[in-house]
């Protein structure tokens, strides 16, 4: 078996801290070391593990730090550390605030990753109250191992200054909420109550006092600037707001941008200045077979105030119904009072509707009353009471008829009316006369001439004297012409058939003609229920020939002479000709 190489410490007191390695180089020989043995070498590393050997220790023995006064909580103050040789847990401590003059202002804790001490703020500060503190911070070792006690204790302290610097803070109402009563009976101008705020500074400068106006809309409170005095600015009325929330403004004079708040918190009392009401519109109905002394309603009242006591209601019918004969009241003595009949034999046909004024009348002082009317209607009822028609003009339906057939049938009946309105109106346009008669000549109006004429004579030809006599008296019967002729008025009818139109101007021929076919057309049942166009083929009383085809016949009716066409030519000839073509053509027919 080979022999071991044992590896010992050569000093007494090995310290890791100082050194924590070391790096020994072994030789093995055989042959126990003598001339012409053979040897190995081998490197060693020694490493010293840590003990927890050493304690905390801070660098210095006292600390200072400053802090502004309006630093909020919880706000870290100060960071501080002890150092301890040596590692891992052997490292770890814990931080403590042994002693001080500031109880309960700050806190120490450790921060377990870098091992400091974190001093932080509890209460708030306050640079007037006190501007500096001093505290004694002790760091001690978290894992002690008791072998090494006799080193000395694993623990160190330290002295801590924290000095607080003073802030321009605005001014602070105290209290912080101010809570003032006031009656929505007191005038404009009446005091409520004063609030009050200071400058915490040590300049102590001065305050003016203001409303803030989004808390207070319509202007119901004043402050005063000075003295931060509250009054009313205007009536109150507690039923629309009960309690006014505002707040206050205290701003300092000298720096306008320190702006304290404070809240002003004011209660309306409230008076008697309602009088009572119905609770709901009611709807009373009464069956027509309702027999005396039944109920036929029960009343109750709401009031806006509201009176510590609570609200006590009296009940009566309004001295003008005090002694009817349809109807009393009694107060339950409860804030409800019902309404009951007196005699029996109730008829709609009669009486539909009853009006009932009823006096309602608080407690309060002074006592507010008002007169309100029941209105009562009588209905027809059928089983168990159950109103089935109510009103003088209500009418039953008969049984079995869902809405949608009345709307059907009511749709039916509008139909109609509207196909008669329809009807009605185009009679009364048929109607209508389609010439308005009247004594000026119409061919007035048609008369065209569209040549230079042929002097004298074509003049004697158009004698506007005749075209224009309207005084010429008709012949009182003219023959009329029924639309079952087979031919009406041709113009080759005999002369014998237009006899009496002939001693007629043409004016009041064509009128009558006209004014003839007209009336035969609305008689005539055959005629469409519209306006139509009516064509006739009547030449009238110009012609001596009995036809337009013919101009050359003597006229022996007519005192116009027609020498004028020999002087026309063959140009008036031709047109002559091409009018008596047109006779038979659909324009005339």
């Amino acid at each position: 078996m080979s022999p071991l190489g044992i590896v010992r410490t050569a000093l007494p007191n090995m310290d890791r801290e100082t050194r924590d390695q070391y790096v020994l180089i072994i030789q093995a020989k055989d042959m126990v070391g003598q001339m012409g043995g053979l040897s190995g070498s081998t490197s060693v590393t020694v490493t010293l593990t840590d003990v927890n050997d050493n304690p905390p220790r801070f660098s210095r023995k006292s600390y200072q730090y400053s802090v502004l006064e309006s630093v909020p909580v919880p706000s870290v103050v100060a960071k501080l550390k002890a150092a301890d040789a040596d590692i891992d847990s052997n490292a770890e401590m814990d931080y403590y605030i042994i002693d001080g003059d500031a109880p309960g202002v700050f806190n120490i804790t450790t921060d377990e990753e870098t091992q400091e001490g974190v001093i932080f703020l509890q209460r708030p500060l306050d640079y007037e109250t006190k501007s500096s503190f001093s505290l004694k911070i002790e760091a001690t070792n978290r894992n002690i191992d008791p072998q090494f006690l006799t080193f000395g204790p694993f623990s160190d302290t330290v002295a801590v200054k924290v000095i607080v610097e003073d802030v321009n803070e605005p001014p602070v109402f105290s209290p912080l909420i101010s809570r003032m009563v006031v009656s929505e009976a007191a005038r404009v101008g009446t005091v409520i109550g004063t609030v009050s705020a200071r400058d915490p500074d040590s300049s102590s400068n001065a305050i003016r006092y203001s409303i803030d106006r989004n808390t207070d809309l319509e202007r119901f409170f004043n402050v005063d600037a000075l003295t931060g005095v509250i009054s009313t600015a205007k009536v109150l009325d507690r039923e629309l707001n009960s309690v006014h929330n505002i707040t206050i403004f205290a701003t300092e004079n000298q720096d306008p941008s320190q702006v304290g708040r404070g809240i002003a918190l004011i209660t309306v009392i409230d008076i008697n200045d309602n009088a009572p009401v119905f609770a709901i519109e009611y709807e009373t109905l009464l069956c027509e077979d309702a027999a005396p002394g039944q109920v036929i309603q029960t009343i109750s009242a709401v009031d806006k105030d509201e009176p510590l006591s609570g609200h006590r209601f009296y009940f009566s019918l309004a001295f003008s119904a005090a002694n009817n004969n349809n109807f009393t009241l009694r107060d339950n003595k409860d804030n409800t009072a019902s309404v009951l009949t007196k005699r029996a034999g109730f008829r709609r046909q009669e009486q539909s509707l009853y009006l009932l004024p009823v006096l309602i009348v608080d407690s309060g002082s002074p006592a507010l009353s008002s007169t309100n009317t029941l209105s009562v209607r009588v209905c027809d009822c059928g089983v168990n009471n159950v109103p089935r028609v109510c009103g003088a003009m209500a009418f039953s339906i008969p049984a079995g008829l869902s809405t949608g057939v009345l709307l059907a049938i009511l749709g039916c009946i509008i139909t109609l009316l509207v196909l008669m309105l329809l009807i009605m109106a185009m009679r009364r346009r048929r109607k209508t006369p389609l010439f308005i008669k009247d004594e000026r000549d119409v061919r007035e109006n048609i008369v065209r001439y569209d040549d230079e004429g042929g002097g004298e004579e074509d003049t004697e030809a158009f004698d506007m004297v005749t075209l224009r006599n309207l005084n010429i008296i008709r012949d009182s019967k003219v023959q009329d012409v029924s639309p079952e002729t087979a031919s009406v008025y041709p113009y080759s009818a005999s002369a014998a058939s237009r006899t009496s139109y002939k001693t007629l101007p043409d004016n009041i021929v064509f009128q009558d003609f006209i004014w003839d076919r007209l009336k035969v057309t609305d008689v005539d049942p055959s005629a469409p229920p519209y306006d139509s166009l009516q064509t006739y083929a009547f030449e009238g009383n110009g012609s001596v020939a009995e036809s337009l085809s013919t101009l050359e016949s003597p006229s022996s009716d007519s005192e116009q002479s027609y020498d004028y066409l020999n002087n026309w030519g063959p140009r008036f000839k031709k047109l002559a000709d091409l009018y008596g073509n047109l006779e038979g053509s659909s324009i005339f027919s």
